[in-house]
This record gives structure tokens, sequence and C-alpha cells, in this order.
């Protein structure tokens, strides 16, 4: 719907109930005037965005990549994911900055400013892949709520920060902590200032990894407000919901963290296999942990038009959550038979890892290419969707990209 045309036909009290204030001189404005800041903003310019994204949602801000827009193997800002709960921040004052340790867990309560944290803590740099949860929620049936993500709503970028595990040692854990939960500045979707729109965490075991971080960096630079200056979680991996942005405070806690969306069906699925479309009681949900072993084609894009005597070079990436992938196929028959692909060790653990195969076509016509990823334990994707749950998390079926042969 036309947000202008929308705001039209509403009164200026509620105008001013979506701004979160009155609006002073309400009554001096001209009929029909819809305030700046309800504006549609151009998401590609406000966030630094390839134009080429997919927005799948403006409240909150959730945006995605094409395939074919993640070649990179070191993802840059401009294809880069956005997933929010809440509002992004509006200001940030980096110099002001405080990060409070907390909780029933902790020995010593502290409070640090970004500057103490970066002068107290040795910085660290890794590459480390952050996939949304609900990545390919769009082809689950029955469909899931939720936002429609496609393929592109994944990333790997390095990430420059203080190990979360010294900070931990810092202030010290009781025997008791099981998990570190996060506290953040970005707000609610409905302006109440008492509901935080998001506050997950990670159990100790995945707080205390070596490359679990507080980044202050992205790809060498500040990171962008949009992906959570100027402090954030990165715990590559797990679903990215875990690496919470804008992190004001931290709780080291003695029982499984109750934050926002850490209940119910929030990043979470049944704990056995169920029928499509059943209802699951909530002590039935398993909470996401490591994401499973998948991969991307990154190029060429689907829909690629090749002649019959030349050869097809594919590539792309592959990830396995905690695992490594240990080889990549590509099949030219809708699966019924596979070949190798060559296959990069990750730059470090956590970090996706490349592929590439040259292909030769029998003849001419159309053809599907697929690409199925296998990980250190032995598991391979699924060439269909994996069970379905009421988020639709967890789709790692194969990845596969149209090929016309002229």
């Amino acid at each position: 719907m036309n947000r202008r045309k929308f705001a039209s036909n509403l009164s200026l009290a509620t105008l001013s109930g979506l701004l979160g204030t009155r609006i002073v001189f309400a009554n001096k404005a001209p009929n029909g005037y819809l305030p700046i800041a309800l504006q549609d903003p151009d998401p590609f310019a406000l966030f630094n965005k390839d134009k080429r994204m997919v927005v799948l949602n403006d409240k909150p801000w959730n945006i995605e990549a094409k395939a074919h827009l993640l070649n990179d193997k070191v993802t840059p800002n401009k294809y880069m994911f956005i997933r929010n709960n809440g509002r992004i921040p509006d200001t940030i004052d980096a110099k002001s900055w405080t990060l409070v340790i907390d909780g029933e867990s902790v020995k010593n309560q502290k409070t640090y400013t970004l500057r103490e944290l970066k002068a107290k803590f040795k910085h660290y740099t890794y590459q480390l892949t952050l996939e949304c949860g609900g990545n390919g929620r769009s082809e689950f049936n029955p469909p899931a709520k939720g936002n429609q993500w496609t393929v592109g709503a994944v990333s790997c970028a390095n990430w420059t920060g203080v190990r979360l595990r010294d900070i931990l040692a810092d202030v010290g854990v009781k025997n008791d902590a099981m998990y570190v939960g996060y506290h953040a500045a970005d707000t609610h979707l409905s302006g109440d200032p008492n509901k935080e729109p998001i506050s997950r965490g990670v159990p100790i075991a995945k707080a205390q990894q070596e490359e679990t971080l507080l980044a202050f960096q992205m790809n060498g630079e500040d990171i962008p407000i949009a992906h959570g200056s100027p402090l954030r979680l990165v715990c590559g991996g797990w679903p990215a919901s875990a690496s919470g942005k804008w992190i004001s405070r931290l709780s080291v806690r003695n029982k499984v963290h109750d934050g926002a969306k850490m209940g119910g069906s929030s990043y979470r699925v049944p704990c056995e296999t169920v029928a499509p479309g059943s209802k699951v009681a909530e002590d039935d949900m398993c909470i996401i942990e490591s994401m499973p072993v998948k991969s991307l084609i990154t190029y060429p894009k689907s829909g690629a038009l090749i002649k019959l005597d030349k050869s097809l070079l594919i590539n792309g990436h592959a990830w396995a959550g905690e695992l490594e992938v240990h080889n990549v196929e590509y099949s030219i028959d809708f699966g019924s038979s596979w070949s190798t692909c060559t296959l990069e060790k990750p730059i470090n653990r956590l970090a996706w890892q490349h592929f590439k195969a040259v292909i030769n076509f029998p003849k001419k016509g159309y053809y599907e290419v697929w690409a199925r990823a296998t990980d250190s334990k032995g598991i391979s994707q699924p060439m269909v969707l994996p069970g379905w749950n009421p988020k639709g998390y967890l789709n790692n079926a194969c990845h596969r990209i149209a090929v016309k042969v002229v």
C-alpha cells in the first residue's frame, strides 16, 4: 500500500502514535500532509546497499541478497542481508557507549566504555558465517509465518573485536553459569520502552569459544549502524539471531536465558519430526544451535545461456554451522548422478568454504545445476525440503540454478 495515500486517511492522533510523540503545530500542517519521518526512505541509500538487493519488510527493515550477488569470498556491506526485530537506533554515540556485564552468575559486575574494551583486551579478526535461521522460509508448505526469505539471508564478513571469553574471565564467572543473554539499544516496534524487541543469547560454552567476538569493526571499518554499530556479538555458525546488534548489556545467567524471542516458536524447532501444519507444544520445541550444512551457487546467475561447445564454470560457498564441509558435489540430471567439486579449506573455523567445478553439457537444451554439500560428520543436504516446522527454519535443501545450452 502507498504510504502517502494510507497516511492521508489517518487522524493526526494516529500519526502522532506512529511517531511515538505529539506533533507540535499539527493544526497548522497542510491537509493530508505526511510528516517526513513517515515518508518512504530509500533503503539502498539509507544502508549503502546495492539496488539489486530485495526488501522484504520495512517495519522492521529486513533485506536480502540474491544468490549471484554473494559471489565475493568476503561479503561486502552492500550485499549483506539485514535482519531486524525492532527499530534500528536513531543515533549512536560511540564515545559515550558502555557495556554492562551482570547477571546471577557474574562474580564482579562491571561496566566498560568502548575505549576501555579496545584498550584492555587483545583484538582478533575472524571471517564468520552468519545466516538467518529462517533463510529459505519461502519454500515451506504449508507456508510459515515470517519474512519470506529465499536464499540470500547469509553472509561471511571479516569481523574484528575482542573475545567474549576474555571479558568473562575479567569479570569472573561462577560455576553455575549456563547462558549469556544480550540486551541492546534497538527499540520495540510498539514504541514501548519497557519492551525489548529481541534478547537472545548462547550457552556459556559457545560464549567462551575463541571465535565468539564482541565486534566493533566489519571488513576493516567501523560496523555500519544497520549491522550493529558500535558493538555487536558475532557467534558464527549459529542462527544470526544469536549475534545481537547494538549490545549495551550482557547477562551471565544460571539458567537458559529467558529474554524476548527465546520462547514459544521463536528460533526453535520441534525436537522430533512432525507432520506439515501440525501444532507443536512449547515443551516439545528445541532451541536452534549449530546451523545445518548448506551450499549456494553464486556464479553464474540462474538463467545463464551458454553454447554447447563451451564449458561452464560454476562456483559458490558452502558452510556447516559448527562443523567443516567435507565435500561439495554438483548434478545436472536432477540428482540422479553427482560429480565432485573442488573445495577450499575454510580460512578459519566457522568461515564458509569456496567451491568450483567445470561442467560440460552433452547436448542442447534446458538443465538445472544442483549443488550438494556434506559435512565432516557425513551429513548431506537433502534434495528436497527438510522437516517442516512452524516458523520455517533451517531449510538447507540443495540450491539449484537454471541453465540453457544453445
